[in-house]
């Protein structure tokens, strides 16, 4: 996993959902980044007591909410966390396996809400859509 914006977002994703939610869009980010926040800090103080039932739902929060923006890369991970915090309930034992990917969840978090943000904000200028494809105000690129 790499933490540069092209490797962390779907940009495809992003756009059609940015489209899609319209006026919306920054508003709807910003309640990501409020509920990310606290899905990986929950994820952190549940790994902290050992407790994998308590892993599961903020990483099916932050799994789910990721895939809406594209952050794949982030969602992967929130999804291998879920996955087997979900086993290990089943089996009754602790998440210890999952300390290093735990780890890794704020900074992959960060580094894709640096990446969506910085990408949402109005002074950005906008990525190229391929030849022939809407833009996102509607209109035709030729370039």
């Amino acid at each position: 996993m790499t933490d540069k914006p092209d490797d962390l977002i779907d940009w495809k994703t992003f756009t059609e959902t940015r489209n899609l939610l319209g006026a919306g869009f920054v508003r709807i980010l910003g309640y990501f980044r409020e509920d990310g926040t606290k899905s990986v800090a929950a994820i952190e103080e549940a790994m902290r007591l050992r407790d994998s039932a308590k892993l599961v739902i903020p990483a099916h929060t932050l799994k789910g909410e990721s895939w809406q923006f594209g952050a794949d890369q982030l969602a992967l991970l929130a999804e291998e966390i879920e996955i087997a915090a979900r086993h290990y309930v089943e089996i009754q034992i602790d998440p210890s396996e999952l300390v290093e990917k735990v780890v890794r969840l704020r900074p992959v978090f960060e580094a894709t809400l640096a990446a969506l943000e910085s990408e949402a904000s109005p002074l950005v200028e906008r990525r190229p859509v391929s030849f022939g494809q809407r833009n996102a105000l509607g209109g035709m690129s030729y370039g």
